[in-house]
């Protein structure tokens, strides 16, 4: 079986596992702290705080920005749930806005829109949540010049775009945002096997995002409230509610290895995207499109099924191309249409662009370590399909 995505670990990340699992530390020691100083460094950000999750550095953003209930988040339908949850997780409320068929990020024109309605009915959003669908970004500045029009503050959820970058400037960089997230899950583009991180320029929120990532605890003595008790070398103060979002060590090690061959990664997935836009050209498929003045992170190649030349569906292209051994993915459910989003009652036809989407994509496998021979084996079994259309 051909699955649409797969880790990727090398020798050089077994040994770096090792030898950190025969060190002195096995929770948060020194590869925690060398590993934020390469991320930041890697994306030109000043500060950067790893956690266990993504869904964890969501959540934690959400907290340093001061998201309460009654706020409203914003972000868009086709993403994973944890790119809405995290407002909930706040007790604030949440609302979607459609994505643009051309790259099926935000629709920046319908964020407009809605923006200047919702000044009207004063129910601005406190936050926005936009996602890098399969790694291609936004187009941050239009949105970053929204921002400071309508007074929200912005998360990039660079899930999919690690290594990726915009007008020249590298995701993560938040060049264009306050917080940048990533995911270092088994199937990114690096991985710490579960793990994510968040890059800020800004150190009033770098130091809520540490102090919530473990249990609201301080061990730094500027920041203790009990002046004047004698103060021992091990003591600390519980000064917010936190969580337990820290990553481990040695899960640090791995993602530090992987982190020394990102060009060599991202070429890998940069050709087998390639190869794709290349071989899939004249067929009855919408492929992705990356303006000029973007590089993607190369996460996903998700295609659409062009309704206009084909009378064929989804159902049957995924049904074929499992009977020879590819599994195809699906980025994503509208996350709306989710059981438990369903008590919000948000109709999929107030998102035309959505409903479009949701009945048309694939994701396509592309993954480190697929080599040539499987990907014309891919393209032959697509084409094959398509054949007596």
């Amino acid at each position: 079986m051909i699955p649409y995505a797969k880790h990727h670990i090398n020798n050089d990340d077994i040994k770096a596992v090792i030898r950190s699992l025969k060190s002195e530390y096995l929770t948060q020691g020194p590869e925690v702290k060398l590993f934020e100083n390469d991320l930041k460094k890697k994306v030109n950000s000043k500060f950067a705080t790893v956690v266990n999750s993504c869904t964890s550095a969501l959540h934690i953003s959400c907290l340093a920005l001061n998201l309460k209930k009654n706020d409203y988040l914003w972000t868009t339908p086709i993403s994973f749930v944890a790119s809405a949850n995290c407002a909930l997780y706040c007790g604030a409320k949440i609302d979607f806005v459609d994505i643009s068929l051309e790259d099926y990020n935000i629709d920046i024109d319908q964020l407009t829109i809605k923006l200047e309605e919702s000044k009207k009915k004063k129910k601005l959003p406190k936050i926005l949540v936009v996602v890098h669908l399969a790694g291609i970004s936004c187009d941050m500045k239009r949105i970053f010049d929204l921002s400071k029009k309508y007074n929200f503050k912005i998360i990039e959820d660079g899930c999919h775009a690690f290594a990726g970058t915009y007008r020249k400037f590298k995701i993560g960089s938040c060049r264009f945002s306050h917080i940048t997230t990533f995911s270092f899950h088994a199937i990114k583009n690096i991985t710490s096997g579960e793990g994510g991180a968040v890059l800020t320029n800004d150190s009033l929120i770098a130091n809520k995002l540490d102090l919530y990532r473990n249990h609201g605890i301080t061990k730094q003595k500027k920041f203790f409230k009990n002046k004047n008790k004698e103060i021992l070398p091990t003591h600390y103060e519980q000064i917010a509610l936190g969580y337990n979002y820290r990553l481990t060590d040695f899960q640090a090690a791995l993602a530090r290895s992987q982190l020394k061959r990102t060009k060599k990664i991202m070429k890998e997935r940069k050709f087998i995207h390639n190869f794709y836009l290349k071989k899939l050209l004249n067929l009855p498929l919408k492929l992705p499109t990356i303006r000029e003045y973007n590089d993607s992170g190369y996460h996903l190649f998700i295609a659409r099924l062009d309704k206009k030349k084909t009378k064929k569906t989804r159902l049957q292209l995924v049904n074929y191309l499992l009977k020879k051994n590819i599994l195809l993915g699906f980025h994503y459910i509208p996350i709306f249409t989710h059981p438990y989003y369903q008590k919000f009652k948000l109709n999929i036809n107030q998102f035309p662009n959505t409903k479009i989407f949701s009945n048309t994509a694939v994701s396509l496998p592309i993954y480190n370590g697929l080599n040539k021979h499987q990907l014309e084996y891919i393209v032959r079994s697509i084409k094959n399909f398509f054949k007596n259309d």
